[in-house]
């Protein structure tokens, strides 16, 4: 076997393989020994028929089947040989001249042909230990705690439809439908056939809620209402609206008082322990937001002490992921990439730029973890897996058998897990620093981190 290599630019190879004629005619001799005792050929008895006719029944087909294994095999090995890791599967480009290739496969001549592969770069790892990170800490103030607490006994007091003549207090939960226009004309996302809506609740935009009070069942109201200047959608951010708003049912809550009996219905012990178990949930709730800046943290520093080149392939498969979710949502949602105040060319290199960085992230990460150790033990991929099932009420079955059947997305839930070990590693040797905040601190620093570079929501 001759190998020359041909281009060695960065990370791009590019060899010329030649494998003699002699070694694909021993490797169809292995073969059709083998066929030797399986072939069943009229006239003959099994394992007696000789290896003459075998060549001129199943030479062709064999020879090609042998050109298949000799080139994978030789493509290995050769890889193996330079110390070389192809970060894709290697593209091997045979002669296009069929004259050439029934040569080949006539044992007549030598198989020659090209391998080009790019190489998994050599990831020399930053200093990991002492990277400075902040750790946000938000305490449960007691009013937020008293609010959620009440916004659980509003969910869970139930309530009664007030019949034909209601009229909307503060408190009821209504059905209603609405059209919003800005200028008289509806816009996207401005209109529905059936929400609902708990009027003090403060879930739609200000002043909304308050001009329901009064408004009867079946009437319909129009309402004013000036979108707030921080609004998520740049296009309605400030402006003012109108909606057509009509009542289609208006259910009020029962009585009752919040005290140790309403946590009784729930199962609690007393008021005292629903207040705990709230508590204890939203405290839960804001860790888990902690660790998410922190590994944004982890993961911007890594990204910052690593610079080197990563293989275009495996940049271009990650881009393509990306791109086709994106155009899936743009279209899915009938907007444009100038609605959402850029343009496609712009999104593009946006999106290429997180690509590399996904690629060279995923590559550190690997070795961080291969230096030391880090593994996904099975439970945790049960566990990852059992996850995964939950998302899916009733169609737990299906997910099941899904990933049961498809190995490769089995094993892509691996990475998730295997990534926040890692990180959870590199924050083990960082120095933290706690900074006190409140909750819509750090609501807003996820969402700082996000506009700069959408991660991969994985949970």
């Amino acid at each position: 076997m001759q190998v020359t290599e041909t281009l060695n630019e960065g990370l791009k190879r590019k060899l010329s393989v030649t494998i003699p004629a002699a070694d694909l005619v021993s490797r169809l001799d292995a073969k059709l020994e083998e066929l030797k005792g399986q072939a069943n050929i009229k006239g003959f008895r099994p394992g007696k028929v000789p290896t003459a006719h075998l060549k001129k029944v199943y030479g062709r087909s064999a020879m090609s089947e042998v050109m298949t294994d000799a080139i994978n095999a030789t493509v290995s090995d050769t890889l193996e040989q330079r110390s070389e890791r192809a970060a894709a599967q290697p593209k091997v480009d045979l002669p296009q001249d069929q004259a050439k290739i029934n040569d080949v496969l006539d044992g007549k001549s030598d198989l020659a042909f090209e391998v080009e592969y790019e190489v998994l770069p050599p990831v020399t790892l930053m200093d990991l230990k002492g990277l400075k990170l902040n750790k946000p800490v938000v305490e449960v103030t007691d009013e937020e705690l008293d609010a959620e607490v009440n916004r659980v006994f509003a969910q869970n007091r139930g309530y009664t439809d007030k019949g034909d003549g209601a009229v909307v207090e503060q408190g009821d939960r209504l059905g209603l439908s609405f059209v919003g226009k800005v200028d008289g004309v509806a816009f996207p996302g401005g209109t529905s056939d059936h929400a609902h809506l708990t009027v003090g609740s403060g879930e739609f935009i200000p002043g909304f809620e308050e001009q329901l009070v009064g408004q009867k069942k079946d009437e319909t109201r129009i309402i004013t209402v000036t979108f707030p200047a921080d609004y998520n959608n740049a296009e309605l951010a400030g402006k003012e609206a109108t909606f057509d708003v009509t009542i289609l049912h208006v259910d009020g809550p029962n009585q009752g008082e919040l005290d140790d009996e309403f946590a009784k219905r729930l199962g609690l012990e007393d008021l005292a322990a629903l207040r705990n178990t709230v508590k204890e949930q939203m405290e839960s709730a804001l860790a888990s937001m902690s660790r998410q800046h922190i590994k944004r943290q982890i993961l911007d520093a890594l990204d910052d002490g690593h610079k080197f080149d990563v293989p275009a392939q495996l940049v271009e498969a990650e881009f393509n992921t990306i791109w086709q979710r994106v155009q899936h949502e743009v279209e899915g949602h009938g907007r444009s990439f100038e609605d959402e105040g850029t343009t496609e060319e712009a999104a593009k290199e946006q999106y290429q730029r997180i690509a590399e960085r996904r690629v060279r992230l995923g590559l550190v990460v690997a070795e961080i973890g291969n230096q030391n150790e880090v593994q996904v033990t099975d439970e945790e991929h049960q566990q990852a897996l059992l996850a995964e099932i939950r998302r899916f009420p009733g169609q737990e079955q299906q997910v099941y058998d899904y990933y049961r059947q498809n190995a490769q997305a089995l094993a892509s839930l691996r990475a998730p897990v295997f990534e926040n070990k890692v990180v959870d590693y590199v924050a083990g040797l960082s120095d933290q620093t706690e900074k006190k905040m409140t909750r819509e601190e750090l609501a807003k620093l996820i969402q700082a981190d996000e506009d700069e570079v959408p991660e991969e929501h994985h949970h």
